[in-house]
């Protein structure tokens, strides 16, 4: 019986949801960065590319992300190819208005950096900028299917955004002197003490 490998490490996840993205629209890292970075920059102006470019990087090696990524590489292919039987075929062909599964699993990785994510994750979906607006209006032609990886790769913008917000943040909170950051094994020390 052959050995079926189906854990992967960060590396080899980072590097095959890269292959997936590229395969699906020839999405890079810059291209999902670039909306994090205008998203972010209209509150945080100083904000800089590098930490909007390292957030996609790393929520691109999330065990969650890759199950996600691999997933609608996949469905959006098999759809092109025309693999799936009955209205599911058209569903996902056509991209249908009200399908919703493409959003929920959108959502889902949005989720990973709470409801600010997927807040940010409504905006993209809605507003559609840089890539995700490049595999939409893509996915309108005959022959091409984006219906999940457009929501996919926003997805990820908005975790990206939310995870470089709450870096800034906590920059900000590390520049008060009033701010004492707090270590849980500390705590419990302190209240072992007592």
């Amino acid at each position: 019986m052959d050995s079926k490998k189906l854990a992967y490490n960060r590396e080899e996840m980072l590097k095959l949801n890269l292959e997936a993205l590229k395969s699906r629209g020839g999405v890079t890292i810059d291209d999902i960065a670039e909306i994090a970075y205008r998203q972010q920059s209209k509150y945080y102006p100083d904000v800089s590319y590098q930490l909007c470019y390292e957030s996609v990087e790393k929520i691109l090696t999330f065990r969650d992300v890759f199950h996600h990524i691999q997933f609608a590489s996949e469905v959006d292919r098999l759809a092109e190819e025309k693999a799936f039987k009955g209205p599911i075929q058209d569903i996902l062909y056509y991209d249908y208005g009200l399908f919703g599964l493409d959003e929920v699993l959108g959502l889902d990785v949005a989720r990973l950096y709470g409801a600010i994510g997927q807040t940010n994750f409504g905006d993209i979906d809605v507003n559609k900028r840089g890539i995700v607006d490049k595999l939409n209006s893509e996915g309108k032609k005959d022959g091409v299917v984006h219906t999940l990886m457009d929501d996919i790769v926003g997805s990820i913008a908005a975790a990206a955004s939310t995870r470089v917000a709450q870096v800034m943040n906590e920059d900000a909170a590390m520049e008060n002197p009033g701010y004492h950051k707090v270590n849980l094994f500390e705590e419990l020390e302190g209240k072992k003490d007592k």
